[in-house]
C-alpha cells in the first residue's frame, strides 16, 4: 500500500513538473516576442495560497508603453495573456485612472514593475527575495584566503 502511495506522489510531482516547463517555455516564448517590440519592464506579485501575477510592459526608447501582457493564476495551467488598456501610456505616468477595472494583485504587480524599472533606469541592481528552499538549505560563506 506504502509503494503505491510513493507512486502516486511520484507521478503527480512528474506531471506537476512537466507542465511547469510548459508554462515557463510559454512565458519565454511571450517575453522573447515583447523582447522584439523593445525594452521590457517586469513585475511580480507572489501569494503563498493565492495568485500569483506577472505583468510585462514592451516600451520604446521614450517608455511610452507598446504592448502589455499578464500572467495569473494558482495553477500551471495559468498563461500569458495581453492587458488591455495600457497601450500608447507612458510607463512612469501611469495614472490611478488606468487602476480603475484591474484587480489588486495586478495592481501591485505593476507597482513592482515600476519600482524594478527605476532601480535599473537609476544603474541599480535588484534585490533578490530569498525563497523557502533559501531559508531551508542556507548557503555556506566562502572562505576567503589571502
Amino acid at each position: 500500500m506504502v509503494v503505491y502511495l510513493i507512486i502516486l506522489i511520484g507521478a503527480a510531482w512528474l506531471v506537476q513538473s512537466i507542465f511547469g516547463f510548459i508554462q515557463i517555455k510559454h512565458f519565454n516564448k511571450r517575453y522573447a516576442e515583447m523582447r522584439t517590440l523593445g525594452r521590457v519592464a517586469i513585475g511580480k506579485k507572489t501569494g503563498a495560497f493565492r495568485a500569483g501575477t506577472v505583468v510585462m510592459f514592451a516600451i520604446d526608447k521614450r517608455n511610452k508603453i507598446i504592448k502589455a501582457a499578464k500572467m495569473q493564476g494558482v495553477t500551471v495551467f495559468s498563461r500569458v495573456r495581453d492587458l488591455k488598456g495600457f497601450e500608447g501610456k507612458y510607463l512612469l505616468k501611469i495614472s490611478e485612472e488606468d487602476f480603475k477595472s484591474i484587480d489588486k494583485l495586478t495592481k501591485l504587480a505593476i507597482a513592482d514593475a515600476l519600482r524594478s524599472y527605476d532601480i535599473i533606469s537609476k544603474g541599480g541592481e535588484l534585490r533578490v527575495k530569498k525563497g523557502w528552499i533559501d531559508y531551508l538549505i542556507p548557503k555556506k560563506k566562502e572562505i576567503r584566503r589571502g
